[in-house]
């Protein structure tokens, strides 16, 4: 095999992170010289403008390239963010975009495509294998898996590799994880995305100094980062914003709807409200709401295009309670100022539901694997939302703390994939998708 043996893909939801494998034991991550400094992680998102100077007539871009185009105009670009959401609905069969239709595998091979433009050599490398991450379960009502793979296959076939191999998530950063160990050990990884949070329970055993591992239980759930920031939004800025407010229609008394806010799942959505009829609604409750100060902060914030920044502030908010017990929140835009303390407590509270749905996953794969918390050697957290406090207590409740270790959040699952892809035997690590 080359000295560079396979490429490690972990297409994230929020994020996507590259790794090139070197054999069993050596991996780099790929830098991405991007607008504002190098990093890791490149967005995983895309663009779509008119162009006439490009042969296609339009211009696609990706990562920040894509955020920065849209922020520049969003008026006039198609954005997409979050697409992998749609890799396993077979509702989703093809989206329109400037005049030509783009089914799933050709919006990633397109992200694919400008990935690779920015990665360098390094990513049309490997003999044409790589090593792909795959979510234990897909989000989506019925997510089918065996669709989504077919779709990643094609996405990726198109970029030339031939030898392209899947592998779960949690199971990569387990690899990765497993270099560590010293002795044989049953070891939970928990994964923590953007869309998904993923648990894995894998027995790792050295023969002869080769390292082996045995699948043992696993388990999924739609959960994760994403939805904690839009919990600390529609409970801290909307109602800043008018949600639980009313307005007054001739004698009648009633409550701002609730549709209006609903959008703040994704930021990328409150650009478009600005032309729509909803838009037109909003503006007009200004002079009939009973607080039509924080309508008019509605407005401003829409109008001035000012969803990405809120959600860079939430993020902020949501790192700093991770250290302390109290943190302020802060976003200004134009004239909407809104600055408030929030305890840990309270944001607590505010992702119980979450919270409860990520226990019961762990739950469901101590029991996949017929094990008791007692029986798992080592825990390995990983993923942004494996710092949040309330996270992390809900393994220090079944394990013993010194079981429990996290880190290289941004590597761990690529360069687990890249590591995987250096191993004389795949089929315990990989599956691949059938002709």
């Amino acid at each position: 095999m080359d000295k560079l043996a396979a490429i490690g893909v972990d297409f994230g939801t929020t994020n996507t992170v590259v790794a090139t494998g070197h054999g069993r034991e050596s991996s780099e991550l790929l830098s991405f010289e991007t607008p504002t400094a190098p990093t890791p992680t490149f967005r995983s998102t895309l663009s779509f403008n008119q162009d006439p100077t490009e042969p296609t007539g339009r211009a696609v871009r990706a990562g920040p390239w894509a955020i920065e185009a849209y922020l520049d105009d969003p008026g006039e670009t198609r954005f997409i963010q979050s697409f992998k959401s749609y890799a396993a609905s077979s509702l989703f069969t093809e989206t329109q975009i400037l005049g030509r239709r783009y089914q799933f595998e050709d919006m990633l091979s397109a992200f694919l495509l400008r990935l690779r433009e920015h990665g360098g050599e390094a990513t049309a490398q490997a003999g044409g294998r790589v090593i792909v991450g795959r979510p234990v379960r897909f989000v989506g009502a019925r997510p089918d898996a065996e669709l989504a793979l077919t779709r990643y296959q094609t996405a990726f076939e198109r970029l030339g590799f031939t030898d392209i191999l899947y592998a779960y998530e949690p199971v990569a950063a387990a690899f990765f994880f497993a270099r560590q160990l010293d002795q044989d050990a049953t070891v939970l990884v928990a994964d923590f995305g953007g869309g998904t949070s993923d648990f894995s329970i894998v027995r790792f055993e050295r023969r002869g100094g080769v390292l082996t591992s045995r699948a043992l239980g696993q388990s999924g759930v739609g959960i994760a980062g994403d939805a904690f920031d839009y919990r600390i939004i529609d409970n801290l800025v909307s109602p800043e914003l008018g949600k639980g407010s009313s307005y007054r229609d001739f004698a009648n008394i009633l409550p701002i709807p609730l549709q209006y806010y609903a959008n703040f799942a994704r930021w990328d959505q409150l650009a478009l409200m600005r032309a729509s009829r909803t838009m037109r609604d909003i503006r007009g409750l200004v002079r009939k709401a009973l607080e039509p100060e924080k309508i008019e902060r509605l407005v401003t914030l829409l109008d001035g295009n000012h969803g990405y920044h809120l959600y860079q502030s939430v993020s902020r908010l949501k790192e700093a309670l991770s250290g302390a017990d109290e943190a302020q929140f802060s976003f200004r835009a134009d004239d909407v100022v809104i600055e408030k303390p929030v305890q840990r407590g309270e944001f607590n509270g505010w992702i119980a539901r979450e919270l409860a749905a990520i226990e019961t996953a762990i739950d469901e794969a101590l029991a996949d694997a017929d094990l008791k918390p007692d029986q798992v050697d080592r825990v390995f957290l990983t993923g942004g939302s494996s710092f949040v406090p309330a996270v992390r207590a809900l393994f220090h409740a079944r394990f013993a703390s010194e079981r429990i270790s996290s880190g290289a959040e941004l590597e761990s699952i690529a360069a687990g994939l890249a590591l995987i892809g250096g191993e004389d035997d795949l089929s315990q690590w990989c599956q691949r998708v059938s002709g």
